[in-house]
């Protein structure tokens, strides 16, 4: 009687050993099973943020039209119509001047009698020069080609920042064709309003954009007062929330830039020479 007691008793002990064991498998397989769920949501969501910024460049670039189309034919570029917008009379020098965040401003857009070939298109060159306080702190050759019909082609720019007179960046320079940039068109031949379109492309450095706002707004600078202004939004999806507006008179070019977001940056034009 005694030794089947004992039997009796060592089989309950080793039965609870053995649901003990058991839990304890169960619960490491739970933790395990946590920690795999963790790993996945954390993948989908940054997933999620890389598409929707993805979804939002692309959307932009899919009402481009022509000018998110890479492929450059010569041939469109023989005649190169000029575009009132935004006139290349060589030996023009737009004046404009203003202020950002406090600091006097003067620009100055030299139309050259130079050129530079780039994707086989002969693109004229436009010295923009800035000055903050008197002091240049930009000095950028900017490459322009009227096509066929009237638009004008931004082919790249050799940007050099400058600060105590010295070289301090090139960022920002690019050239169509190099190391995947392409052109964009700055200034529409027959502009729309509700027209979007890419006026560079150079991936992580240079991705401006431009929208059509207006056919018709009046504006006054130091040059003179205007009606029927091309009024434009640009900004760039490399820093979201940030635009500004730009004015321009047919026949006479760029009047104003204001920034609407952020800072208090307004430039106007003053004065265009001639040669």
């Amino acid at each position: 009687m005694k030794h089947r007691i004992m039997r009796l008793l060592i089989v309950l002990l080793l039965g609870v050993a053995l649901v003990m064991v058991s839990g304890c498998t169960d619960t490491s397989s739970e933790d395990t099973s946590d920690e795999g769920i963790m790993e996945e949501e954390t993948v989908e969501t940054t997933g999620a943020e890389d598409t929707e910024e993805s979804a939002y460049v692309d959307d932009a670039m899919e009402e481009n039209g022509e000018a998110s189309d890479s492929v450059i034919d010569p041939a469109d570029f023989t005649d190169g119509i000029p575009n009132p917008y935004f006139p290349l009379a060589v030996g023009t020098t737009f004046v404009l001047e203003g202020e950002s965040d406090g600091e006097d401003i003067r620009v100055e857009m030299y139309v050259t009698d130079q050129t530079k070939e780039i994707l086989g298109v002969t693109t004229i060159v436009v010295r923009e020069r800035e000055w903050e306080d008197g002091e240049l702190i930009e000095d950028t050759l900017d490459w322009y080609a009227n096509d066929n019909e009237g638009n004008v082609w931004y082919f790249g720019e050799e940007s050099r920042e400058y600060e105590d007179g010295e070289i301090v960046s090139i960022a920002g320079s690019w050239e169509a064709g190099v190391d995947g940039a392409e052109p964009g068109i700055l200034m529409e031949a027959d502009p729309q309003v509700g027209d979007v379109y890419k006026q560079e492309y150079y991936e992580g450095e240079a991705e401006d954009m431009a929208e059509v706002l207006s056919l018709d707004a009046s504006v006054t600078v130091e040059y003179g007062s205007f009606d029927n202004c091309l009024q434009t939004k640009e900004w760039t999806p490399l820093e979201p929330g940030i635009e500004e507006h730009k004015f321009y008179a047919s026949g006479v070019g760029l009047l104003l830039e204001v920034a609407v977001t952020e800072g208090d940056e307004r430039l106007e034009l003053v004065e265009i020479l001639t040669e």
